[in-house]
């Protein structure tokens, strides 16, 4: 009996996914733990494991853009006992594949043996989308025949003015206007803030942090660094994440989530770092970040911010935190307001460094500051536990020295 092959439900409340490539085509032998394909969510690319081993009967849903939902069949294997007498059999013609309404879409017929295999980057079949280009007319430049992002802008500068002037097939609602669909990505991200703003009742607390012994700290911090064999660097956002899991840990009342039977209240501080994508914003999340030195707290959210980038996070590595903490300071922002990722109940926006004016005593002198503006749920945190939890991050912020006690 062939063992089927489904769309897997990956992470909470995804409930359809596309097939990017196929690492396996039709006759290959395939041993459990194998990559059959490369999926995209609308959140990340994921490696589809092969449970079982056997040989890859048929492809059902090829790569492209057909959205599968979660728990239709993709593919079937056929198991290692069976493989024999399979091959005894004269193999018999592929019928057409019945158009099945998928999302919007409908499953095509399994690609021919031998066809050629299509390897393109992530962001390079997000890109081709968006342009209107075929990736399968072009010859990729990226190691072993890749297509990459430049390929694909290569191939949209070269196309007659006419073929780029309306490469969607659906029509601009103004004149002078594109309408650009919209990304899994992007629908998920409205779906979510929509629901955010609409269903949890966010307050706001916004507090000034002087931040010279900071700048100091940093900088010393940054010397030794650059003078190490194996140089490094700190950035301020590296910090400021420490700071803001040390408060966490402190305040243990925001470290919480509403639910319909009661507050749950979490029992580690998992902190979420906001990433800018192209195609959105995700939230990759520092395990225990209270519990690690500088140095691991840096390292590991240059890694997930990587691997954010490159499509590559795993669910469990975006779902499931404390808090987020977004930063725009490195864009000049001064001071701003996010919205609550549920089912967290509060979110950190911090603005940029600034030199102003600051009262020390009887006298004026220009200061570093920093604003933070925190975003909670009143369900669960009151404003006096807001508060607390601002006034714990400040007084990290303006005495580094404590982070390290």
């Amino acid at each position: 009996m062939d063992i089927e092959v489904v769309m897997p439900a990956i992470g909470a409340g995804t409930t359809q996914g596309k097939i990017l490539q196929w690492l396996k085509q039709s006759g290959d032998a395939v041993k459990a733990g194998d990559i059959l394909a490369e999926i995209e969510t609308d959140k990340a690319v994921i490696e589809l494991e092969a449970l079982d081993s056997g040989v890859l009967h048929r492809i059902h849903v090829p790569a492209g853009d057909t959205e599968v939902p979660v728990g239709d069949v993709i593919a079937t294997l056929l198991p290692e006992g069976a493989v024999a007498a399979q091959a005894a059999e004269p193999a018999p013609a592929a019928p057409p594949a019945p158009a099945i309404a998928a999302a919007g879409a409908t499953r095509q017929a399994a690609p021919a043996l031998g066809e050629h295999r299509l390897f393109a980057s992530p962001s390079a079949r997000r890109l081709a989308r968006t342009l209107g280009v075929d990736l399968h007319a072009l010859a990729g430049s990226g190691p072993n025949g890749r297509i990459v992002r430049v390929d694909i802008e290569n191939a949209a500068a070269s196309r007659p003015a006419m073929a780029q002037a309306a490469p969607a097939a659906i029509a601009p609602r103004a004149a002078g206007a594109e309408l650009e669909p919209h990304t899994p990505m992007r629908s998920t991200i409205a779906r979510r803030l929509v629901q955010s703003k609409q269903q949890i009742p966010h307050f706001y607390l916004t507090v000034d942090c002087r931040m010279d012994a900071m700048m100091a700290a940093r900088a010393a911090l940054n010397a030794r660094g650059e003078a190490a064999p194996q140089p490094w660097r700190h950035s301020l956002n590296d910090l400021l994440a420490m700071a803001v899991a040390r408060a966490l840990r402190q305040t243990p009342a925001v470290n919480s989530q509403w639910t319909d039977e009661g507050i749950a209240r979490l029992d580690r501080v998992d902190l979420s770092i906001a990433v800018a994508l192209e195609s959105g914003l995700i939230t990759p999340i520092v395990r225990d970040a209270d519990k690690k030195s500088l140095r691991e707290l840096s390292a590991e959210i240059a890694q997930l911010a990587e691997q954010a980038r490159r499509g590559r996070l795993r669910p469990e590595q975006y779902e499931g935190a404390s808090l987020t903490l977004s930063n725009l300071g490195m864009h000049g922002v001064r001071e701003f307001a996010a919205i609550i990722n549920p089912p967290q109940s509060a979110i950190l926006a911090a603005g940029a460094v600034t030199r102003q004016p600051v009262v020390d005593g009887d006298e004026i002198r220009i200061g570093h500051v920093m604003s933070l503006t925190l975003s909670a749920d009143h369900r669960v945190v009151d404003g006096a536990v807001g508060a607390q939890f601002l006034k714990a991050v400040k007084q990290l912020l303006e005495n580094p020295i404590e982070l390290i006690l």
